[in-house]
């Protein structure tokens, strides 16, 4: 369930590389030389905004791999490996998809899901949850990550994303100029001092702002995967059941990249707006309260 906060944190990654770039070619300058042409801006903030969003959706299933060093049990002849395949393969052929990548990794009780289309998937659980969680928990936790490729929520989060890194670059761009122009009075040609510090605190400061508004997004999509799952296996109690074991655990140490989707985190107070995963109580109370179709 790591697979938002990848995600975010790579496409943040791009983004800067990208704005980095940008400097050095001169884009910004190229923008502002003659006056803020807005609809250039608006163009420009569309092409890294979706750029970085897009290249960190592509990137994200090798990504994921990498920085959990998850192994591939597809072909593996182990009976636990080919019981997560088999189980996995079912909910793949209720819901419609083709067969996803099945990974085990090393770590604390965790799952995550990822890729950049519904039918070129990877679903990846730890050591740790394997070792934690029944059988019948371990399938709900499938479940859910099959529900959330079965919703296309990496598209979904990626068009959200997009739309959010636009509006940073164009606000911050907008409100440089205007104070490089109007309250510093900068009446030379290009930008000065004012519009570029302005700029990069902005792009700081919105793109924090953008990050709670995907994050909120992303805990809206837990709660439509708990449903999923519960929907894939027929009933709410395995799903109900996970939950609370997974509430109950220790998370442990994480990868860096993906620290802060640890599925039994409980950041509290202002990180709780930054939190990717609402509160295991909400979950679960949700969940007792949904209609099974």
């Amino acid at each position: 369930m790591k697979r938002i906060a990848l995600f975010i944190m790579t496409n943040l990654a791009v983004m800067l590389v990208l704005s980095i770039a940008a400097s050095l070619l001169g884009v910004n300058r190229y923008l502002t030389a003659n006056g803020l042409n807005l609809g250039s801006l608006l163009g420009f903030a569309a092409v890294f905004g979706f750029g970085g969003a897009i290249i960190s959706l592509l990137m994200s299933k090798p990504m994921a791999k990498w920085t959990t060093r998850a192994q591939v049990v597809n072909d593996s002849n182990d009976p636990t490996h080919r019981w997560l395949v088999g189980t996995v393969s079912a909910f793949a052929q209720k819901a419609g998809l083709q067969m996803p990548e099945v990974a085990v990794y090393e770590g604390a009780p965790n799952a995550f899901a990822t890729g950049a289309f519904k039918n070129s998937a990877l679903v990846a659980v730890s050591t740790g949850l394997l070792q934690s969680m029944t059988k019948e928990e371990v399938e709900a936790v499938l479940g859910h990550e099959m529900a959330h490729v079965a919703n296309g929520d990496m598209v979904t989060m990626t068009l959200i994303q997009g739309v959010m890194n636009t509006f940073v670059v164009f606000l911050s761009r907008v409100i440089g100029y205007f104070v490089d122009r109007v309250i510093l009075r900068n009446d030379r040609g290009g930008v000065g001092i004012g519009y570029m510090i302005t700029t990069v605190v902005l792009d700081l400061v919105l793109g924090l702002l953008a990050a709670v508004i995907v994050a909120w997004f992303s805990r809206q999509r837990e709660f439509r995967a708990d449903a999923g799952s519960a929907a894939l296996l027929g009933r709410k109690q395995p799903m109900i059941n996970a939950l609370a074991r997974l509430g109950g655990l220790d998370p442990g140490a994480l990868p860096q990249a993906v620290q802060t989707m640890g599925i039994s985190a409980r950041p509290g107070g202002l990180m709780a707006l930054m939190s990717t995963h609402p509160p295991m109580e909400d979950r679960i109370r949700a969940l007792q309260q949904a209609q099974m179709p």
